[in-house]
């Protein structure tokens, strides 16, 4: 049971700034599922172009949207760029989101 006291729900303003652009971040469809592709992973842009199913253009769009907004990071390996969740906090949130929306009733 969640308890709605004061203390629980008290946040530093610099946290709320970050929850709300991560969640404005997270609020688009494509881009909510590019990261429960990537999850816990590192992958290939290419990868998550096959899983995400659209076009490597489209993608490439999302991916800078996330990155602009921090919430993943990107390295070059050779001819690939491989993409990750920056914040662990925000796998814990994604696991959150699926529990409550994806349950099995």
């Amino acid at each position: 049971m969640i308890t709605h006291d004061n203390a629980y729900f008290e946040m530093k303003d610099e946290n709320i700034t970050k929850a709300s652009k991560a969640l404005k971040a997270m609020g688009h469809p494509l881009r909510l599922k590019i990261l429960c592709v990537i999850g816990e992973q590192e992958l290939p842009v290419m990868d998550i172009v096959k899983q995400v199913g659209t076009t490597q253009s489209n993608i490439s769009q999302h991916l800078d949207i996330l990155r602009e907004k921090d919430i993943i990071t990107s390295r070059r390996d050779g001819s690939k760029i491989l993409c990750r969740v920056r914040d662990k906090n925000l796998l814990v949130l994604m696991d959150a989101m699926q529990q409550t929306f994806c349950a099995v009733d």
